[in-house]
């Protein structure tokens, strides 16, 4: 990291990257907001948010359990839990008669229950109420490595996912006339997406991650017209919020995590006036 730190200085002649803290936070929003950019293109056009924001809740529960089998990082049951949690709603969304939104209400109105439930025995909630907003300036070297795996096999996981999710989107039916296993592909697309949450949760927060699952998106389709406009728009934007909380963050004192959704939204806003201008 020595050398890496040495070639951000050259780089990087401000004031704020000569703390280490900065440094940090930078590689990884230059790591996590391409992937999120990426995946919220899929979660915005298979009408997915809700689901996104489910995994955040399953998250919380991963979390707890965590510290109910006495572990000093989280980590290892968040990553366990949040995948298990995601392909187990997608494998009953595909055997259940039940509409799609009542069985994500459920379990993720289940799985935030029992996160405090687990949480508040013996009155320790309070020590884990930083997953709620999250803290990206408190990444460290370590952290920075599990970023970099988590990046390469979900890039690698989305070049083998994309097309049959892109035929997936337009319609399932036709999807299957095309050979493709709806569910494994929903699941493999759900558990990337529980990775991404359960490693980015503690830096961005549990109450604002599923908007930066959808913001991206949304902004980069208002101003888009085909695939590839599409997901560079959508990166583009996550990593434009990504760098400009980050700094805003560090200058007035505010929540990074909750800074990069509010420029994402007001992304948002712009695109769609301009798409309204346009159209007019």
């Amino acid at each position: 990291m020595t050398e890496i730190y040495s070639i951000m200085d050259i780089l990087l002649p401000f004031d704020w990257a000569h703390y280490t803290f900065m440094k940090n936070a930078f590689l990884a929003i230059l790591l996590i907001t391409p992937l999120f950019g990426l995946l919220s293109t899929m979660v915005v056009s298979n009408r997915m948010a809700f689901f996104s924001d489910s995994l955040g809740h399953g998250a919380f529960t991963g979390i707890a359990i965590g510290v109910l089998l006495g572990m000093t990082s989280p980590l290892l049951s968040l990553v366990i839990f949040s995948i298990a949690f995601a392909v187990f709603i997608t494998y009953i969304k595909n055997r259940s008669t039940a509409s799609t939104d009542t069985i994500i209400g459920v379990f993720s109105s289940t799985a935030i229950a029992i996160g405090l439930m687990i949480m508040s025995r013996g009155g320790g909630f309070n020590k884990f109420s930083s997953f709620l907003i999250g803290d990206v300036l408190s990444i460290t070297a370590d952290d920075l490595q599990a970023l970099l795996l988590v990046f390469v096999l979900v890039l690698a996981g989305w070049g083998f996912l994309f097309n049959r999710l892109l035929v997936l989107s337009i319609n399932s039916a036709f999807a299957r006339s095309r050979g493709i296993s709806t569910f494994w592909v929903e699941s493999v697309f759900a558990a990337l997406l529980a990775v991404v949450v359960a490693i980015s949760i503690q830096w961005v927060g549990i109450l604002i991650i599923n908007a930066l699952l959808v913001l991206p998106a949304a902004a980069a389709r208002n101003v888009t017209n085909d695939v590839k406009e599409y997901q560079l728009v959508s990166v583009i934007v996550a990593m434009a919020a990504g760098f400009s909380g980050l700094l805003l963050a560090y200058y007035f004192n505010m929540a990074a995590g909750a800074t990069i959704v509010v420029l994402a939204a007001l992304m948002f806003f712009v695109t769609l006036l301009l798409k309204e201008r346009f159209v007019r």
